[in-house]
């Protein structure tokens, strides 16, 4: 591992143990999004997360808010930018959405329900983010 590397798996480590505080699994290689994804069984909640602001500030606080409320089956989370190829093959069980950093994707049984792009997160208020995906969760999980 060169420099730069170690230099920033030091400064994502926060930003990884707050999702994993919160309750998600890391999925940091291919082999581990693979696995999960043969056996998830009902509703999982998959965030991509990211180093940018709009991670750290909104989609992060708003996922652990609206979680409080409605916890679906299962709580995954890959990072774009840190583990590639993880994050490449999680894209590629919803390789009809862009991908987008970061990003929510609520999957059932496996099958994408319902995606929430980066442009969807970055410029709006943290409570309309939060709001947005606990409304989402429970009508999906009480389907």
């Amino acid at each position: 591992m060169n420099a730069y590397d170690e230099y920033m798996r030091g400064i994502v480590q926060p930003m990884r143990q707050e999702l994993v505080d919160a309750g998600f699994s890391e999925l940091t290689t291919p082999e581990d999004v693979n696995e999960f994804m043969a056996t998830a069984k009902g509703v999982s909640l998959v965030v991509i997360n990211s180093v940018c602001g709009c991670a750290a500030g909104l989609a992060r606080p708003a996922v652990r808010e609206a979680i409080a409320e409605v916890k679906p089956d299962h709580l995954v989370t890959v990072f774009a930018g840190q583990d590639r190829e993880a994050t490449a093959a999680m894209r590629g069980y919803f390789e009809e959405v862009p991908p987008s950093s970061p990003s929510i994707a609520i999957l059932r049984d496996g099958q994408l329900e319902y995606f929430i792009p980066r442009d969807q997160i970055e410029g709006h208020p943290v409570e309309q983010i939060t709001d947005h995906l606990t409304g989402v969760l429970k009508q999906t999980c009480a389907e």
